[in-house]
């Protein structure tokens, strides 16, 4: 906590700092903002409470504000003005990787939320004194708008409808939230009919700040700008001209401002839109207590509670979040009233989550994509395992909880079982559910079934009750019908404890579904009102007391290929790429993973991944898109490459050989090869392969720049790859030194010609 306030102290003196010439430096200070998106989730020890597909799930307004106001309180202890949440998502098809960040799939209680948590964030606009107090911060409402609804669930992607439909479904949360007072909104990442959002006059300036009296300002999305037409990630006139006021720019922010200066002098950006720009900056830090005549807050580490260790996780704190918690679990089956469980049971606790407060906690948490830590980064919190054994040896009684994350356990020292399983972490990009994938989770997760298969082989009679985490509805029939009882948990954040709390009746289940939940691996979208028959409709919820005649034979159909795909394995030709690493994320079955001499068997390159003996090493860069890219760094022999799952089989992929397909990928080589061999192959379960030497092509790209590279199909399978059996779809192989990033893999069909050309 010290550091983030020293780091906010760092730069609160260096943007106050009137030295130099007169005129030179202003001294206006510097707002930090941070997605503190469910709590305080980038510091360790803050409170973290559910996600907001969780929150959605109370229906409870008051909690919300509640919720906000804590937030703000742990935010404003680390020195820092500027929350940037809440998102207020209308998400309208659960394969988008950002689904558990929207609070439902209706725009009501999305509309019921926005206002309290800007309240929350904010304080009152009707009580002055708690308004921006030292306890309270700026709160942004984003990410306007739309981003809930694009095609395929594709973030970043396009949602297509009318004036009436975006104005009805995805802005009824900005209209309560800028009600209340909301001084930030963040532009989105998305685009509407096309038009991305970053550069979309109509919606930024003519609707929100002209028909919807905004007088805050709109704050671009981490390199949103770059993605327009004619700009780059350091210049674009477009955005500011659309009405985007304050650019995030990371990384070329130097150069953004000589060429921003420049686009003024040229009139190519008007001065009166930087004029109406700074105006706004200023005033929400005038309004916010930082700037001006009324100014409360002074340096960071001077504001009352900066520092405050007694704020961060505070015992009340987190009995909200535990509240939170207990009020967002939804029981969706509970066959003969197995729950509530006895604390005089032995119960046997499994699952990879059930120990795992990371997996409980879901993406945005402590990193990016919410991965990389352990149970030892989260000091303030408990997991859901712990929750339990908690609740059974503080009881008084006989039960004992005994965990085991595979489900091996003798079948006589248990009375029941639970299970807690569910996704892993993730966050924007990596999140998606590809257009090659389904919502089946027994696919995307098939080690969960095989811990309740395991339970059930070893004591065929005893119940089992299933918890699930996730960060979306997802096609579990599988699980449901070898479960007594099946919880949606969601991601409860840091109190696994309030899990407990009702598995063992100390309260009831109270949560009720604001996503609709699908029936079958591919029945999406699926949202109220839209004529579909989901397995469990938009509002269902049990209680223990409740009836319950769902029974143990729900379909178990698996479609044979993506849910918005072609089957690749039905001869003749096809239009659709093949997409194997795209926005940052791995799609369909397909796995990244690095070998070498010190492990040809492979390791999963995940966010980064180093082999043994260092051969080759990858972390995770910025490409088109915040981290869409693997930077490759190669210091001897070693590979990276894209290939199915262990003891998956080859596909037939045939239609793509028809097609005239080329291999692509954007690459930017900061080092060029230093031996005279890369290949890049496509296997057929190795060693049966076919592969081409592109050294001379990387070498002759070598200018620090993105290219795109593009192989002929053809030309790997007149090397020997039998296109009926491609397991490894993609494999850069070099004998030599060199440093690579690369993003946006794929077979891309009628790319290549009839006849190509196979000199590389």
């Amino acid at each position: 906590m010290a550091d983030w306030v020293a780091l906010a102290d760092a730069y609160y003196e260096a943007s106050t700092d009137t030295s130099g010439a007169p005129g030179e430096h202003l001294g206006i200070p510097v707002i930090w903002g941070v997605d503190a998106v469910h709590g305080h989730n980038n510091v360790i020890g803050a409170t973290l409470f559910p996600q907001n597909i969780g929150l959605g799930a109370m229906n409870d307004p008051d909690l919300i504000e509640e919720i906000g106001a804590i937030t703000a309180a742990e935010v404003a202890v680390t020195g820092l003005d500027w929350a940037f949440a809440p998102t207020l998502a209308v998400v309208r098809d659960d394969r988008w990787g950002r689904s558990y960040e929207g609070y439902s799939e209706d725009p009501e209680i999305v509309k019921s939320y926005a206002g309290r948590m800007i309240r929350g964030l904010q304080g009152r606009p009707a009580d002055g004194a708690d308004l921006f107090s030292d306890r309270h911060v700026i709160a942004t409402a984003k990410h306007f708008m739309g981003d809930g609804g694009t095609e395929q669930g594709k973030d970043q992607g396009n949602t297509v409808c009318s004036e009436e439909a975006l104005r009805d479904i995805h802005a009824q949360g900005y209209f309560s939230a800028l009600e209340a007072g909301a001084q930030t909104v963040m532009a989105s990442f998305s685009s509407w009919n096309g038009d991305k959002m970053h550069g979309n006059r109509y919606l930024l300036t003519d609707i929100l700040k002209g028909q919807l009296g905004f007088t805050g300002f709109v704050v671009g999305d981490w390199n949103g700008h770059g993605q327009l037409p004619g700009c780059s990630n350091a210049q674009c006139a477009a955005a500011i001209n659309a009405g985007v006021d304050m650019i995030m720019v990371p990384n070329d922010w130097r150069a953004f401002i000589e060429n921003t200066i420049a686009q003024v002098q040229s009139g190519e950006i008007p001065m009166a839109r930087v004029d109406d720009a700074v105006t706004r900056i200023l005033r929400v830090k005038m309004r916010a207590g930082l700037l001006g005549p009324r100014a409360s807050k002074g340096a960071p580490s001077a504001r009352p509670v900066a520092g405050d260790a007694t704020l961060l996780a505070a015992p009340e704190h987190r009995a909200v979040a535990r509240e939170a918690v207990r009020k967002s679990l939804v029981l969706l089956k509970n066959e003969g009233s197995v729950l509530p469980l006895s604390k005089a049971m032995n119960v046997l606790v499994a699952g990879k989550t059930a120990d795992n407060i990371q997996n409980q906690s879901g993406g945005w948490t402590l990193t990016w994509q919410g991965t990389g830590n352990t149970n030892a980064d989260f000091p303030n919190a408990q997991s859901i395992y712990a929750g339990i054994n908690e609740a059974i040896t503080g009881a008084g009684m006989s039960g004992t909880a005994t965990l085991s994350p595979d489900g091996t356990a003798a079948a006589d020292t248990f009375d029941a079982a639970i299970v807690v399983i569910g996704e892993t972490p993730y966050a924007e990009g990596q999140g998606d559910i590809g257009k090659f994938e389904t919502l089946e989770h027994a696919k995307l997760y098939p080690e969960d079934l095989a811990v309740i298969d395991t339970i059930r082989a070893q004591a065929p009679s005893v119940p089992i009750v299933t918890v699930f985490v996730s960060g979306r509805p997802l096609h579990t029939n599988k699980e449901i019908n070898r479960s007594d009882a099946f919880v949606a948990a969601w991601l409860p954040g840091s109190e696994g404890g309030g899990v407990a709390d009702v598995l063992f009746g100390d309260h009831e289940f109270q949560g009720k579904l604001s996503f609709s939940w699908p029936s079958a691996d591919c029945q999406t979208p699926i949202n109220k009102g839209d004529g579909e028959t989901p397995l469990f409709p938009y509002g269902y919820g049990l209680a223990t007391t409740d009836a319950d005649a769902l029974g143990d034979d729900l379909p178990e159909v698996s479609t044979g290929h993506g849910c918005a795909a072609p089957d690749p394995g039905t001869a003749g030709t096809t239009n659709e790429p093949l997409e194997i690493f795209v926005d940052g994320d791995e799609k369909g079955d397909y796995v990244l993973r690095i070998g070498g001499p010190s492990n040809w068997g492979g390791i999963d390159v995940g966010m980064g991944a180093t082999l043994p003996d260092g051969e080759v090493s990858v972390s995770t860069v910025d490409g088109e898109i915040q981290g869409s890219a693997k930077q490759v760094t190669w210091s001897a022999t070693g590979q990276i490459y894209a290939q199915v799952s262990a003891g998956m089989p080859g596909v037939d992929l045939s239609p793509y050989y028809n097609s005239e397909t080329s291999i692509v990928f954007r690459a930017r080589v900061d080092a060029p090869p230093e031996g005279a061999l890369v290949t890049l192959s496509a296997h057929c379960v190795y060693p049966c392969l076919g592969d081409i030497n592109i050294a001379s092509t990387l070498t002759s790209i070598a200018d620090g720049a993105w290219h795109e590279v593009s192989v002929p199909l053809k030309c790997l399978t007149d090397r020997g790859l039998d296109i009926t059996n491609v397991n490894t779809p993609f494999l850069i192989y070099s004998e030599s030194p060199m440093d690579v990033a690369i993003e946006d893999i794929r077979w891309e069909p009628f790319t290549a010609g009839p006849t190509p050309t196979c000199t590389f």
